[in-house]
């Protein structure tokens, strides 16, 4: 059973607010622009889009920009600042912040658009929001996503959905969501215990994707769209959900959250971030999904891994190592 105590959800209420970028004070840098002026080592390249394939499938991978969080000692709940400074350096990241990355992954799969969450949005997290543009960039608009595929309701993956005023953006396209994710924050009864910080958000969530008529709810380990199927990673969310794509004898899994910032999570697996909200199952999901994939030789792609977001995933003793694509 998923533990949602106020004792057990996340560090505080206020804490709760700033973890999900609903409160608390960070410093954003929106653009390439911002970029040049500062090398947070997340998108040396600044890239604004990145084009593979998958089997027959075309992926493109948009990026929505990137902020830096102040250290917090409360960001990850079970490692000092000082050791987090550290895994930071070694990543080739900047240490006086965490830079955090956001990564939309797209497949063009026959003559379906797939897009794996939708951004922050105009109405998210300030000066960032730069999914449109650098998808038209990549050659395609909004208008031609046929169905959006939520992997968790946080602020940072859904308000892309939504205008500020939350009239929807994607109301031509499906949006298929984890059935679990959906059902725990359209339940007033189960969201009415979170932290006063993360009620905002409840409510949005159940003002639009809870009234909207094109959500399609989808159970683990279901063909969600031909040859994309859905792979339970609870934890981080009461129904996070990655996603295991095949296209002949090519595989690839979009793990949306299983980690946050690689140079922390991946090769500190048992660390503990803010976000996850209950961490010994976010840990044991991002244990059981990095040793699939090291073992079934799976690309994968993380939304916070900065650009390119993909790449493969090998062990290096207690920890994962990433590789991007060139």
């Amino acid at each position: 059973m998923f533990d949602l105590s106020r004792r057990r959800f996340v560090v505080s209420a206020a804490a709760a607010g700033a973890a999900f970028g609903l409160d608390g004070r960070m410093e954003f840098l929106p653009s390439a622009m911002a970029q040049a002026a500062r090398d947070t080592g997340l998108n040396s390249r600044n890239l604004q889009f990145y084009k593979f394939k998958v089997g027959d499938i075309e992926v493109t991978q948009i990026y929505d920009g990137e902020i830096v969080r102040p250290h917090d000692p409360n960001f990850v709940r079970n490692a000092s600042i000082e050791e987090r400074q550290k895994a930071l350096a070694a990543g080739g990241l900047i240490t006086d912040g965490v830079p955090t990355g956001f990564t939309v992954t797209t497949m063009k799969i026959g003559d379906k658009r797939v897009m794996f969450d939708a951004g922050n949005g105009a109405a998210g997290l300030p000066s960032s929001g730069r999914l449109n543009e650098n998808m038209k960039a990549a050659g395609f608009e909004p208008k031609d996503i046929t169905h959006v595929v939520v992997t968790h309701c946080h602020p940072d993956h859904i308000f892309g959905l939504m205008d500020k005023d939350n009239a929807p953006l994607f109301g031509h396209a499906e949006i298929v969501m984890p059935a679990a994710e959906y059902n725990f924050w359209t339940d007033e009864s189960k969201t009415s215990a979170l932290p006063a910080g993360v009620q905002g958000l409840a409510k949005r969530v159940q003002a639009t994707l809870g009234k909207w008529s094109n959500v399609r709810r989808v159970e683990p380990d279901t063909e969600v769209i031909p040859g994309v199927r859905s792979v339970s990673s609870f934890g981080h969310t009461p129904g996070h959900t990655s996603f295991h794509v095949n296209s002949g004898s090519a595989q690839f899994m979009v793990l949306a959250d299983v980690t946050n910032v690689k140079e922390l999570f991946l090769r500190n697996p048992g660390w503990h971030v803010v976000f996850d909200m209950d961490p010994n199952v976010a840990e044991a999901s991002r244990r059981r999904m990095f040793d699939r994939v090291v073992a079934d030789n799976i690309p994968v792609a993380g939304y916070h891994y900065g650009m390119p977001g993909c790449g493969t995933v090998g062990k290096d003793g207690a920890g994962y190592t990433f590789t991007p694509m060139a």
